[in-house]
C-alpha cells in the first residue's frame, strides 16, 4: 500500500482554512500560502484522494440514478 506523503492533520488543516477564509496553512513545519480558495478545495480533494489511496478505499462520489416508469394502458 502506498504511504501518503499527507496526514489527516494536514487535511483537517486544509479544511480548517477553507472555512475561515484562511489562505495559509501549515505543512510539515512550514507555512504553505495559497494563492484563492479555489486552490485550497483542489489542495483538499488531492490530500482526501492520497489517504483514501493509501487505505484502499475508492474515491468518493455522488452518484445520481433516475427511474422512469410507464405504465401501459
Amino acid at each position: 500500500m502506498p504511504q501518503p506523503s499527507y496526514t489527516p492533520d494536514d487535511l483537517a488543516a486544509v479544511r480548517r482554512a477553507i472555512s475561515s477564509g484562511e489562505l495559509s496553512v501549515m505543512h510539515n513545519g512550514r507555512r504553505v500560502e495559497y494563492r484563492s480558495i479555489d486552490d485550497l478545495l483542489k489542495a483538499e480533494a488531492r490530500i482526501e484522494g492520497e489517504l483514501r489511496a493509501a487505505v484502499g478505499r475508492p474515491r468518493g462520489g455522488v452518484r445520481r440514478f433516475t427511474f422512469t416508469t410507464y405504465r401501459g394502458e
